[in-house]
């Protein structure tokens, strides 16, 4: 085969016979060999048409950065996008120790060098619990919907049922990984997934037609509050009591910065918990910082059932001290494999010492500041929205940081609509016309704390012009 005579600058092992080494190390002798399973009409047959190869970091820097520019964010724009990522306030001294090389660059190592970063991760679970009243919280997981996934499992794990409900008005990229995590392995059936109709009348769920779906062969029932559209669910503990007589678990989806002003999941009966991590902490951003965390109560059948890292303390032996590690670790792929509960993985693990710092600023008090100043925002923004002619707020009563707004009688679509936004340096809410929610010409407005009044009447104004 032939094999490169000069090193790649930027590629450790292009270097003149690094290759050769390998493939006589592993006992082949070419690379093609490697790839032998992979069937031939999956290879592409053309080449690919690239641009010439950049040969220095100045004119790689040159280029990324102009096609940088070409985006327009969050920081130039008035933004009033949500729906799973959510622009926050991020205290600076977040950044500055999720920035430290102890944390930044520890990925594993070993316990003996880990205890900064395994009290750090504990503290993130602690506080969480706090805020949940929930004893265990297991290290974050890629994404909500990826938590939401990993819990409708461990349901059907504990009661050896297949079915879960969850609300028909969901997050379809949430509904949609539900629906992947649900699919057949080899180790389980699948799961199926049924959908619980809404209130038309308040976009809550519809307590009739739980209760009618509702049966023994039932694992889980999952519902968010607030909810994807925002709506609070005022028959929590309803829903959760009707659960629980039917022997099935709970699954109560949250965002955690509505825990100022929002009663606890686990005062309501949840049983499993799931949530973003990205509101605590974390700036918005593409490809990463969505995590999703599990809770539950600190009882043997839900640990037993976690699929991956729960931090714990123990006394050392010395009198006072005490020490952090993993506990049940066995129980996951990295200690068992494909024999754990489930897989899991670590890019999300950073985001706990974010969490751990940020939750840390705030306290409870300032929890319910940050919540009392969305809601107080929120319901300003849907009041003004809601006076302009022939738009309406769809429920314009109990929600939170998010709400639906309507444009038919516009004559307009959402789409028309935000582009005339865009042009006026504003981000319009997110288009859910075409998610199958019947809901029309809507759109999702998300207010946060850093939205000032003189935001929210710049939306207001900007929205009567384009639709004049």
């Amino acid at each position: 085969m032939l094999t490169e005579t000069k090193s790649h600058p930027w590629m450790a092992l292009s270097a003149p016979g690094a290759i050769d080494d390998m493939l006589a190390t592993i006992g082949v002798s070419q690379v093609a060999d490697l790839f032998e399973q992979i069937p031939q009409d999956h290879f592409r047959k053309t080449p690919l048409d690239m641009p010439p190869a950049l040969t220095s970091e100045m004119e790689l820097r040159r280029d990324l950065v102009s096609r940088l520019k070409r985006n327009g964010d969050c920081e130039s724009n008035l933004s009033f996008l949500g729906a799973g990522v959510w622009q926050h306030h991020i205290p600076a001294i977040v950044d500055e120790i999720v920035g430290r090389t102890e944390f930044a660059t520890n990925v594993w190592g070993s316990y003996q060098s880990d205890h900064g970063r395994n009290q750090a991760w504990f503290e993130f679970s602690s506080q969480l619990g706090a805020l949940l009243n929930l004893d265990v919280v297991q290290l974050p997981v890629y994404s909500w919907g990826c938590a939401i996934g990993h819990a409708i499992r461990m349901a059907a794990r504990m009661t050896g049922r297949k079915k879960v409900l969850v609300p028909q008005l969901s997050d379809p990229e949430r509904l949609s990984v539900i629906r992947t995590y649900c699919q057949p392995t080899e180790m389980d059936d699948s799961i199926e997934v049924v959908l619980v109709t809404a209130d038309p009348a308040t976009g809550r769920l519809d307590l009739g037609d739980l209760e009618s779906k509702i049966g023994n062969d039932v694992a889980a029932v999952y519902f968010e509050n607030p909810a994807y559209l925002g709506t609070i669910e005022t028959g929590a503990a309803e829903i959760a009591k009707l659960v629980r007589a039917a022997g099935a678990e709970t699954i109560v989806g949250v965002d955690p910065s509505s825990l100022g002003v929002m009663m606890a999941p686990g005062d309501y009966g949840a049983d499993i918990v799931t949530g973003p991590v990205q509101p605590l902490g974390v700036h918005m951003q593409c490809g990463g910082g969505a995590g999703g965390f599990i809770a539950s109560r600190d009882e043997e059948r839900y640990v037993r059932t976690y699929n991956g890292f729960l931090v714990s303390i123990a006394d050392t032996a010395r009198v006072g001290e005490f020490g952090f590690g993993l506990a049940c670790p066995h129980q996951n792929s990295y200690g068992m494999r494909e024999d754990g509960n489930d897989w899991t993985g670590n890019s999300t693990y950073l985001w706990a010492i974010a969490g751990a710092v940020y939750m840390s600023l705030l306290g409870p008090d300032g929890f319910a500041e940050l919540g009392r100043l969305i809601v107080a925002r929120a319901r300003y923004a849907a009041r003004l929205l809601d006076g302009i002619p022939n738009v309406s707020v769809t429920w314009p009563d109990g929600h939170f940081k998010e709400f639906v707004v309507n444009f038919d009688a516009t004559g307009r679509t959402v789409s028309d609509i935000n582009d005339a936004l865009r042009a006026h340096g504003i981000f319009g809410g997110k288009d859910i016309s075409n998610e199958g929610l019947n809901l029309g010409q809507s759109s999702l407005y998300c207010v946060t704390e850093i939205h000032t009044a003189a935001d929210i009447r710049r939306l207001r104004d900007t929205l009567k012009e384009v639709l004049a």
